[in-house]
């Protein structure tokens, strides 16, 4: 399904999840994610940024939440679900975007997946020896930043063993805003959760779902 700058899949339910994936992914990776998020009983809106799978474009932070305002604005006005009955979902890069999308009063709660702090800290952690990273960081996906403005029920999860997003990241999260819950998950990696740790996954998700 599109609409004017976002590509998207939508499941009916009185409730939605709007998934924001991560970093190397599309709608057609989403499937997993899509399917045990249906396993509760909740819709999904599935959201894929320009530069992504099918959508086209260039990829770009700005490019990345006019897709995913579009997608909730259709939402909201085709489907007549309002920012009240959908939880912003983010794994990886799509913590970001599912934080702007909270800042922008478009949903109640706010779940991150693996989520960083920002893109420039993420740079000065892989490439240390340099004096000003941040500098030549384009695009800056800066949670931490806008943590503290974001008043909604918010749930981090985040493997212990996270190899690519340090799992300190999830933890510094947790005491940045007002309303958080962090669950580690034990031995989890960056891209493990789903596949390898589900049931710590399903118990994390299951009770934030339901409101």
């Amino acid at each position: 399904m599109r609409t004017p700058g976002a590509t998207f899949l939508y499941f009916e339910g009185k409730r939605v999840v709007a998934y924001f994936h991560g970093n190397g992914e599309d709608l057609a990776d989403s499937v997993p994610m899509i399917s045990l998020l249906r396993s509760f009983g909740v819709g999904v809106l599935a959201v894929e940024y320009p530069g992504y799978g099918i959508a086209g474009g260039r990829p770009s932070e700005e490019g990345a939440y006019a897709a995913a305002e579009s997608a909730l604005s259709w939402l909201r006005t085709e489907r007549e679900v309002d920012a009240s009955r959908v939880v912003l979902l983010g794994q990886s890069l799509g913590s970001g975007v599912a934080c702007e999308m909270a800042k922008r009063g478009l949903g109640a709660r706010v779940v991150l997946i693996s989520p960083f702090t920002s893109v420039a800290a993420m740079a000065r952690r892989v490439f240390p020896l340099l004096p000003f990273p941040a500098v030549f960081v384009r695009h800056r996906f800066d949670t931490q930043s806008k943590a503290a403005g974001i008043a909604l029920p918010v749930l981090i999860i985040h493997g212990t063993e996270d190899e690519v997003v340090p799992f300190a990241m999830g933890e510094q999260l947790a005491h940045v805003f007002p309303r958080a819950q962090f669950v580690p998950v034990a031995g989890g990696q960056h891209n493990d959760l789903l596949s390898m740790h589900p049931v710590a996954l399903r118990e994390a998700l299951s009770p934030f779902l339901k409101f």
